[in-house]
């Protein structure tokens, strides 16, 4: 393995993004060469504005979409545009530290995993305390997804999910999920794949409040209920 594609939705993060690429050009990915596909989601803030004016580097690709489209749609966009013989994908909000790539790439570099959810839920790492709501919504949608796929994640919402590139580039054509169903959908799409190895890996959590910019919110936690359902049953 060689390189590394790492996927970065955002829409309206003109107060992280320009961090958030800074930590990702700086995070150690443990040899590999690094591909940057940052989508700029139609933000109606500064965020194209703040991107156009960081310095320019060879290994960063900036996609800007007219309109917003959803963070599943920019992520299939970054997908189909990835090279990489790993595809991370990066949330832009900083929720999720790149410094835990060296744990997300390890199982890939020793050969064990086709894919790798990094879990917020068996980590010893710092997790910022927030919504107890939040937590339990993840825990229900994590054991319905688990039920239909006959997995034991413990964290299938995780942000951090990294892959194959040849496996999610096989996928990425077919995904449908416009906005958050895409943690539903490409669990139940990587499920039924035969022989497929899967393995997850404990990490840190940065999370933010809405007064902050957080942006999902209970419309789509019961939007996941039904992606979960509809993946699982009935694709």
């Amino acid at each position: 393995m060689k390189k590394i594609s790492i996927i970065i939705p955002a829409y309206n993060e003109e107060k992280f993004i320009k961090e958030t690429l800074k930590r990702v050009i700086k995070a150690n990915t443990l040899g590999l060469t690094k591909e940057i596909i940052i989508i700029n989601d139609g933000s109606t803030d500064k965020t194209l504005h703040v991107l156009k004016k960081i310095k320019k580097d060879k290994r960063v690709k900036i996609i800007s979409n007219n309109k917003n489209q959803g963070k599943g749609s920019a992520i299939k966009k970054g997908l189909l545009l990835s090279n990489g013989n790993i595809v991370i994908i990066q949330d832009a909000d900083l929720e999720y530290d790149p410094k835990d790539y060296v744990l997300l790439i390890a199982p890939f570099l020793e050969k064990k995993a086709d894919v790798v959810y990094g879990s917020r839920f068996i980590s010893g790492q710092p997790h910022r305390v927030l919504y107890f709501w939040h937590y339990v919504v993840n825990i229900f949608l994590t054991g319905l997804s688990n039920i239909l796929t006959n997995l034991n994640l413990t964290d299938m919402e995780t942000g951090y999910k990294a892959f194959k590139g040849n496996i999610i580039r096989s996928i990425a054509p077919n995904l449908e999920s416009k906005r958050f169903g895409f943690e539903s959908e490409i669990t139940a799409k990587i499920a039924k794949i035969k022989n497929i190895r899967i393995y997850e890996v404990g990490i840190s959590y940065q999370g933010r409040t809405y007064e902050e910019g957080k942006k999902i919110n209970w419309i789509d936690g019961l939007k996941n209920l039904i992606d979960i359902i509809l993946f699982n049953l009935f694709r």
